[in-house]
């Protein structure tokens, strides 16, 4: 995560809306931009919910910076079916058709191989890591956090502290994940780190997946995706979430209910989310200017008070960018210098075991309520 690469961008952005999209640039006139994206006078953005990684605030300065409306399709979608949205729109210039992503690591790769995103250089590209983005610019790690058990303290007295803990009888009908294993991100790094802390790899999966099939079979796991809602209302009062989320819905519940974040003592895994813009954006121009203020020192220092850390922070803290009162926010070093950072390689691997052998071995459907 700490090596950087050096880019050297010649490519201009030419803000015509006939300009071939395909082509990768970098923007060199910031004034045309955002009056290109102002004639266009909307993004549609999907699967940003406004307590994630601090969305809410991200979306509502933009709007406000740029005079841009903001279309926010299905803020509880998956990586999966951000992707299955571009899939299904790509004539359709109207509201459904996403203009940006926000999505797992490995869905990056998979998107470019189909021709469902675009390549597009931030004027930032020399800070963001070369192992976390795509050399043409087609996609690029945002942020990143490692997974914890959130936990409805006022409900769970003896909480959790690592995964086996969760098989006890205590925990009888109160286990659940934060989306469908099968599709999407979170969920899938959840079977990952349970796999890890059960003796597995990062490309065995078994362990994991036999795993909650023992939590299944005891009774403890609830097939509900969980949000915040359940946690509060004792539906679901043990989920496992990144820490941003889990940290986020702590100062939200502000004590109502008492919401407890613990990172596991084993299977610490980390996980890296990527932005994309749609090969079939309607709004090519203002999906640009979208990623130009997510990686400026702006937008950055957003995702960080949402307790993402965002793909800059090294640059930031280098240049000392990052004020103390965020830092002191972030979850303790130690816990991040036990994380296991999986590689493009392994999430290709554990999403094809997980998404093959959900069914096989734990039989059950993860679904919303």
């Amino acid at each position: 995560m700490k090596k950087f690469g050096i880019v050297i961008i010649i490519a201009l952005l030419s803000v015509s809306a006939s300009t071939a999209f395909s082509q990768a640039a970098s923007t060199q006139d910031m004034s045309a931009l955002v009056k290109a994206a102002q004639k266009e006078g909307q993004l549609t953005v999907i699967a940003l919910p406004r307590d994630w990684v601090n969305y809410g605030e991200m979306i509502n300065t933009f709007s406000k910076k740029y005079g841009i409306k903001m279309n926010e399709l299905n803020p509880e979608g998956s990586s999966g079916e951000e992707i299955e949205s571009i899939k299904a729109n790509k004539g359709n210039k109207g509201p459904q058709a996403p203009d940006v992503i926000d999505v797992g690591l490995s869905f990056g790769p998979a998107a470019k191989k189909e021709g469902l995103i675009a390549p597009y250089k931030v004027r930032t590209w020399n800070t963001i890591p070369d192992n976390i983005k795509d050399k043409d610019g087609y996609w690029y790690g945002d942020y990143y956090g490692v997974l914890a058990f959130e936990i409805n303290a006022d409900i769970v007295k003896d909480q959790p502290e690592d995964w086996s803990d969760l098989l006890k009888p205590e925990f009888k009908n109160k286990f659940a994940l934060s989306g469908d294993p099968r599709t999407a991100n979170q969920a899938i790094m959840a079977v990952v780190a349970a796999s890890l802390s059960q003796g597995g790899s990062l490309t065995d999966m078994k362990p994991g997946l036999e795993f909650f099939n023992k939590l299944n079979k005891a009774g403890n796991f609830v097939p509900v995706i969980a949000v915040p809602g359940t946690v509060a209302s004792g539906e679901t009062p043990v989920t496992v979430r990144w820490d941003y989320n889990a940290l986020s819905n702590r100062d939200k519940c502000a004590g109502n209910p008492n919401i407890a974040v613990v990172i596991p003592k084993t299977g610490i895994v980390a996980g890296v989310y990527v932005q994309a813009i749609s090969a079939y954006a309607p709004h090519p121009n203002t999906a640009r200017l979208w990623m130009e203020f997510l990686y400026s020192d702006e937008g950055q220092l957003i995702w960080l008070k949402g307790y993402g850390h965002p793909v800059r922070y090294n640059d930031l803290a280098k240049r000392n960018k990052i004020p103390a009162d965020l830092a002191a926010k972030l979850p303790p070093a130690a816990a991040y210098a036990k994380a296991v950072f999986p590689s493009l390689s392994d999430q290709s691997a554990e999403n094809k075991s997980i998404a093959e052998n959900w069914d096989k071995i734990v039989k059950i459907n993860v679904q919303k309520k």
